[in-house]
């Protein structure tokens, strides 16, 4: 059947033809194509073809590539306001683009913090002036981030926060968590936060084992993340409060969450692609682009993690961007600054692990997808008629090089440097409007 144009549409009709679909919600693949009109996808499937398309509709034929839901990502520095010297939402939401990410939710840790509602909404205004995929801010659970007060939840969110966190910083003061989990709770609010004992961690800069005494390097023990991760679950059981741990990286932490969600509490978690990806033995010789919060862990803990995001227990995916300039990675390894950009290869480092048959591609993409719409309550990561066309294009087979200069971010301190990929976006939508074109 012809699929009819209507003379009210405002937009050049775009159709995406002779492709993977993969669908993430019903972990389901199929070939066809996608229509898009006035922002949405009015029709998917095997009947939209060249065919069948109005003759002004514009054609993009994938040839047999993939076509799925942008990607969403839950956890990422853009810089602004005040360290624009590492990222700007410009230069962030570039990298995303090109990375198939549609979707940011911004850390808080910036300067300013982002605890009050004009910085919530400088971020909102910045993002729709300069932005090329969808920035949405969380804001600070604690006034300056300092752990001592709780920040004005129900003023940050009517201004625009999507979820509250104190950024790379854990809230040490349990009595303060749990006001700010009961507060949070009350406007229904989503809390996520970064769980880790600071005092546990203390001055520790690896993962604590074997490794670390060999290189001379003092540890961080698995066991900061799971006491940390332990009594905010405590804190959730009393308060009833919306809870996403921001990062899991141990088999202590997982067990923790599969607990949790056995007794049903709201409670969710992410990984980074880095911790499901790399261990700890890729530092080799002090190489500070691997130095990340929480550390690399052991190969054992990283199959663990694989494990968990194929089980279910890991709800998502994140990239954990943080750009650091030259100046604070080009220093001993001890003295360097935690962080790693991700937008830009958060997908092709995933598409790892499905070669190496540990992960369905369909789990893949789900936890990019559709678990942190879910989460958030966001309408985009489905690929269903009347949702927003957001979509990406990509080849999983298609090789290529990282190459650090060609990278969009300001900063250029990716772990992956020089490493051999596969998975190029080719194509990136938002709203129906092509913001990321491969040459």
């Amino acid at each position: 059947m012809k699929i009819l144009s209507s003379p009210s549409i405002a937009h050049q009709p775009l159709a995406l033809v002779n492709a993977r679909l993969i669908d993430p919600a019903a972990a389901r693949e199929s070939r066809g194509g996608v229509l898009v009109i006035d922002g949405s996808i009015r029709d998917l499937g095997a009947a939209v073809t060249a065919a069948n398309l109005p003759p002004h509709a514009q054609i993009v034929d994938c040839a047999g590539d993939i076509v799925a839901p942008g990607l969403i990502d839950m956890r990422a520095f853009v810089g602004e306001p005040g360290a624009e010297h590492r990222e700007t939402i410009a230069t962030a939401t570039a990298a995303a683009a090109a990375g198939g990410v549609t979707t940011i939710l911004t850390r808080p840790d910036t300067n300013p913090p982002v605890d009050e509602p004009a910085v919530v909404d400088f971020l909102l205004r910045r993002a729709r002036d300069t932005g090329r995929v969808r920035v949405l801010p969380s804001a600070a659970l604690t006034r300056g981030l300092a752990g001592d007060e709780i920040a004005e939840i129900g003023l940050l969110q009517e201004a625009g926060a999507v979820a509250f966190s104190d950024g790379a910083r854990s809230v040490r003061n349990a009595r303060v968590m749990r006001r700010a989990m009961t507060y949070a709770r009350d406007f229904d609010a989503l809390v996520i936060h970064f769980a880790q004992d600071p005092d546990l961690a203390a001055e520790g800069v690896m993962n604590e084992g074997e490794l670390a005494s060999r290189l001379g390097l003092a540890g961080i023990p698995r066991e900061a993340e799971a006491i940390g991760l332990d009594r905010d679950i405590r804190l959730v059981r009393a308060s009833g409060v919306r809870y996403h741990a921001a990062l899991v990286t141990t088999t202590l932490s997982l067990e923790i969450i599969a607990r949790a969600k056995a007794d049903g509490l709201p409670v969710t978690c992410a990984t980074s692609i880095n911790h499901l990806t790399l261990n700890e033995n890729d530092i080799g010789d002090y190489r500070t682009f691997l130095k990340l919060s929480p550390p690399l862990r052991h190969e054992d803990e990283r199959r663990a993690l694989v494990d968990g995001l194929a089980s279910g227990i890991i709800d998502t995916i994140v990239s954990d961007h943080d750009p650091q300039d030259v100046e604070t990675k080009r220093l001993p390894f001890a003295e360097a600054e935690y962080g790693a950009v991700g937008l830009e290869t958060m997908l092709s480092a995933g598409l790892r692990l499905v070669a190496s048959g540990e992960v369905t591609l369909a789990r893949l993409i789900a936890a990019m997808t559709i678990g942190p719409a879910e989460i958030l309550g966001l309408p985009q990561g489905r690929l269903r008629i009347g949702a927003p066309a957001d979509l990406i294009r990509f080849d999983p087979h298609e090789p290529y090089v990282v190459d650090p200069v060609k990278l969009h971010s300001r900063c250029k301190n990716t772990p992956f440097d020089a490493a051999r990929m596969e998975g190029r976006v080719k194509l990136t939508l938002v709203g129906g409007q092509i913001v990321h074109e491969a040459g």
